[in-house]
């Protein structure tokens, strides 16, 4: 008698602990979902005629932007450290085919994404340009953009250059017009040849709190009324 109620008594703390782990994890998934998609609001105003004209007669600019660290964080199955606090949940998932073994990717986004690429994609032409895999930085993308073709132009592994360890970005590939263009990166690495064209960025891995994509809108809103991004972007590098 006393083994069947150890038994049954197993069994049941078993089930409540599994029944538990659901419980936190749905919890966990629905918090993080309420803190990275809150309602965000950036005012965008009417412009100007002063302002309309300025646009007019400059040039429509290009903004390059890195994935990994910069607008996502992921991880596949199989890695011993991960960045990301245990239990928590993805955004989404991809799975690809990598040297014919199927990988899956889990992907977390960072934090205001998607109003920030919904903003920008209102005053640049967007260009996604990423050392990562083709086959998976193309899943990602496709997740990002959501259907919206505002991610179109994408450069990938194939299209960096391998130079004392680091994957760099040509920018000229993306546009000739060195005035019109600039990309937006964790990695100064990958800027090197171009640091009067770049924004950097901090590494982002999971901190829902992050507002780092945010703090550029007021940036990037001026951005874009200039003739020459260098003349801006020079001395940021000055004071770097």
């Amino acid at each position: 008698m006393w083994k069947q109620i150890q038994m049954g008594l197993r069994a049941f703390l078993l089930l409540a602990s599994r029944v538990w782990n659901c419980l936190c994890f749905i919890v966990k998934k629905q918090t993080r979902s309420i803190i990275q998609h809150q309602s965000v609001k950036y005012d965008l105003f009417p412009l100007s005629h002063v302002s309309m004209h300025r646009l007019n007669i400059v040039k429509r600019k290009t903004l390059v932007l890195d994935l990994d660290e910069t607008l996502i964080h992921s991880h596949h199955e199989g890695v011993s450290k991960q960045m990301v606090k245990p239990g928590t949940p993805p955004d989404f998932v991809v799975k690809v085919i990598i040297d014919h073994h199927p990988v899956r990717f889990f992907v977390h986004k960072r934090p205001h994404v998607d109003t920030f690429l919904n903003i920008v994609s209102k005053w640049y032409e967007l260009v996604v340009f990423t050392a990562s895999m083709e086959i998976y930085g193309s899943a990602v993308v496709d997740r990002l953009d959501g259907g919206r073709g505002i991610l179109q132009r994408r450069f990938y592994r194939q299209h960096c250059t391998a130079d004392l360890g680091f994957y760099t970005k040509d920018l000229s590939v993306i546009c000739n017009d060195l005035s019109s263009v600039f990309i937006l990166d964790n990695n100064p690495g990958a800027y090197r040849g171009f640091p009067n064209n770049a924004i950097p960025i901090e590494s982002w891995y999971s901190d829902p709190r992050d507002v780092a994509l945010l703090n550029l809108l007021p940036v990037l809103d001026a951005l874009r009324f200039t003739i020459d991004v260098r003349s801006v972007l020079s001395r940021n590098q000055r004071r770097l």
